[in-house]
């Protein structure tokens, strides 16, 4: 279900999302309001959900993740417990950040973040390669990041509804 947001809810999503240490007097000097008035919108974006939570972003070379991929997945077979199967599993393994179902030729797309080439290929062959039901991988590396942001396109949501 879509939540209605104006304009001024608009302005404090796209705030939050790259200015996430902002004071509320700060948000509310920014979006045109009171800070009593601003911060009771954001926490009826809170308890809607529209606000899903607060984190810092990470620099994953600073912390020795120094080597990323993208790996596609395709099972074996894809009845309902094959399919939980591999799902729970994945949710399990800290070098997975995100993992997609996709249409197409491949059933998932893993964003897996490791040390560096002995690590991935430790995922590889002790994780992922050892799950049941896997029939193949495809793996792809980064070689440099272009873009990369956390913050959702809001000025294309509000042109779309």
């Amino acid at each position: 279900m879509t939540i209605s947001l104006d304009k001024t809810d608009l302005r404090i999503l796209a705030t939050l999302q790259t200015q996430g240490r902002v004071t509320n007097a700060e948000l509310a000097d920014m979006a045109n309001l009171s800070p009593s008035a601003c911060l009771r919108r954001v926490q009826k974006l809170e308890a809607e959900g529209v606000i899903a939570g607060y984190a810092a972003r990470v620099d994953p070379a600073a912390v020795g993740l120094g080597l990323q991929a993208f790996v596609r997945v395709q099972l074996e077979k894809h009845d309902n417990t094959s399919i939980e199967g591999f799902v729970e599993r994945v949710r399990d393994w800290e070098e997975v950040v995100d993992c997609y179902a996709l249409t197409g030729d491949m059933d998932y797309l893993m964003h897996v973040y490791v040390a560096d080439l002995e690590g991935f290929s430790r995922f590889l062959l002790d994780r992922l390669l050892n799950a049941a039901g896997v029939a193949d991988v495809n793996s792809s590396f980064v070689l440099r990041t272009v873009k990369r942001s956390a913050a959702l396109p809001l000025a294309a949501s509000r042109a779309a509804g």
